[in-house]
């Protein structure tokens, strides 16, 4: 059983870096996910790929940093054609689901885990590209969408998916984003409404009253996907 810190990213001590002793930049992942990876990268180096992580691990304070900007209006909350909303035109709720189709909730994110990761082949990026993580990138003539065509029959033999492999009408399609089966499943199991609203009170979430109204329906729609 895991603690509710791990849970809900409020601790490092389940993580370590992924690049420890390499001239990368460190990037923090669950130790357990680091010998599946590893084999994942050299297979795909063997077939052409330089499979690389963007991001691995990220932190409550965080993702309530990123929550809060958008809802505040520091940051743009876009639709699915990128076209930036005004949030002010939305009820409550409406502003909570714009932003939820593209940022977890607090608390919530499978990032917290370190058993999700957002990926790119770095080897078909062009020097000085700004990598953007949109679907034009991983989809049909997409610069990275040969590596995960390749990934497409191999995550499983090492125990990866895709949790947004696919559009329920929660969190937009994420062909980036990775997740270690074995692990991950078990902290969605032990992520509850009761241990989201215990992590969630007394913070400065914007919106904490309307979002705990909905928990049931956020937890379903938005975090126990499979």
């Amino acid at each position: 059983m895991n603690s509710i810190d791990i849970l809900t990213g409020s601790t490092e001590r389940h993580l370590t870096d992924l690049y420890a002793g390499q001239a990368e930049a460190a990037m923090l992942v669950h130790r357990d996910i680091v010998a599946p990876l590893t084999e994942l990268q050299q297979n795909a180096a063997a077939a052409g790929f330089d499979l690389r992580l963007c991001s691995g691990f990220r932190s409550f304070d965080r993702q309530l940093h990123i929550w809060n900007a958008k809802l505040s209006g520091l940051r743009p909350v876009v639709d699915d054609s990128g076209t930036e909303i005004n949030l002010e035109q939305l009820s409550p709720w409406q502003q909570i689901q714009a932003v939820m189709r593209w940022s977890a909730l607090p608390g919530a994110s499978r990032h917290h885990w370190g058993t999700d990761i957002d990926i790119y082949d770095r080897a078909a990026m062009p020097a000085n590209y700004q990598l953007q993580l949109i679907p034009a990138e991983v989809e049909g003539q997409g610069m990275f969408a040969p590596m995960h065509n390749w990934l497409d029959k191999r995550l499983a033999e090492r125990g990866f998916y895709r949790p947004y492999g696919t559009d329920t009408g929660g969190i937009a399609p994420e062909r980036w984003h990775i997740s270690y089966r074995p692990l991950a499943q078990n902290f969605a199991r032990e992520l509850t409404p009761e241990v989201l609203e215990q992590r969630l009170q007394g913070t400065e979430l914007l919106l904490l009253e309307v979002v705990l109204d909905h928990l049931d329906e956020i937890m379903q729609r938005y975090i126990w996907v499979d």
